[in-house]
C-alpha cells in the first residue's frame, strides 16, 4: 500500500471536487460498488487503510462500514489512463451493498428486461471466506476446532485426510451417485484449503495459475479454429 499522505497532484477531480471510485474485491475481481471520493476521502483512505468516500446526498465524509460494520480494507488503488477515475481494490468485511448483497451490481438486462442475478456468492468468494477462517484457526487455535486440531497434528495428518477424501471421492464416482460425489468433492476441497493454509498458499495463487493455463488453452483453441 502506498505511504503517500496526499492524492497524486495529477488526479483529475470534477467541478465538484470528486472522482469516481470503482470498488473491486482483490481476491476474485468482483466489482462491489461505485461511489465518489474527494481529496479528503482519498487521503483518509490511504492513511487509515480503510475506504472512505464523499456522500453526495449527505454532503459529508463517509467511512464505509462505520454504521453497518461492513468495512472495506484497502489493498491497492489504481488510477485510470485519463487520471479521472480510480479502481479501489479491497478486502471486504461483509456485504458491500446496503441491501445486504455482496455486490451492488445484482441486476442484469436480459431480452430487454431488468432481472436480478442469483444472490448466491461466487465459488471463488466462498473458498476465500473458508480460507480466511482456516487461517484464523491457524493463528488463534480453538480447543474444539477441527481445523485447529489438524494444524496441531501437523502436515502428515492433513495429507492423510486428503488421501482419505480422494479415495472416498473415487468410490462415490464408482457408485454414480451425484449427491455423494458433490459431498466428497466438498470434503476434498476443504482439506486441500487446510493444506494450503499450512503452506501459506492463498486461493488467489491457484486462481492465477488457472488463469495462465486457461489463457494458453484459449490460444490453442483459437489457433486450431483459424
Amino acid at each position: 500500500m502506498s505511504s503517500r499522505k496526499q492524492p497524486p497532484t495529477k488526479l483529475t477531480f470534477d467541478a465538484e471536487g470528486l472522482i469516481p471510485a470503482v470498488v473491486q474485491d482483490h481476491r476474485d475481481g468482483t466489482v462491489l460498488m461505485m461511489a465518489y471520493m474527494n481529496r479528503e476521502a482519498f487521503v483518509k483512505t490511504i492513511r487509515t487503510g480503510q475506504v472512505h468516500f464523499w456522500s453526495r446526498s449527505r454532503k459529508a465524509l463517509w467511512h464505509k462500514g462505520a454504521t453497518s460494520g461492513n468495512y472495506l480494507g484497502l489493498k491497492e488503488i489504481r488510477i485510470d489512463c485519463d487520471r479521472d477515475a480510480v479502481l479501489v481494490r479491497v478486502e471486504p468485511d461483509g456485504p458491500a451493498c446496503h441491501t445486504g448483497r455482496r455486490s451492488c451490481f445484482f441486476r442484469t438486462i436480459r431480452n430487454g428486461r431488468v432481472r436480478r442475478i442469483s444472490s448466491r456468492s461466487s465459488t471463488a468468494a466462498i473458498l476465500d471466506r473458508i480460507y480466511d477462517v482456516i487461517l484464523d484457526r491457524k493463528r488463534s487455535p480453538k480447543r474444539k476446532s477441527y481445523v485447529s486440531l489438524l494444524f496441531h497434528s501437523g502436515r502428515d495428518a492433513i495429507l492423510k485426510k486428503i488421501g482419505e477424501e480422494s479415495g472416498e471421492l473415487i468410490i462415490g464416482s464408482k457408485n454414480s451417485r451425484t449427491s455423494e460425489i458433490v459431498w466428497e468433492i466438498a470434503d476434498l476441497w476443504f482439506h486441500t484449503l487446510v493444506l494450503m493454509g499450512h503452506h501459506g498458499i492463498a486461493p488467489s495463487d491457484v486462481y492465477q495459475e488457472l488463469e495462465k493455463r486457461f489463457g494458453k488453452m484459449s490460444k490453442t483453441v483459437r489457433s486450431r479454429r483459424s
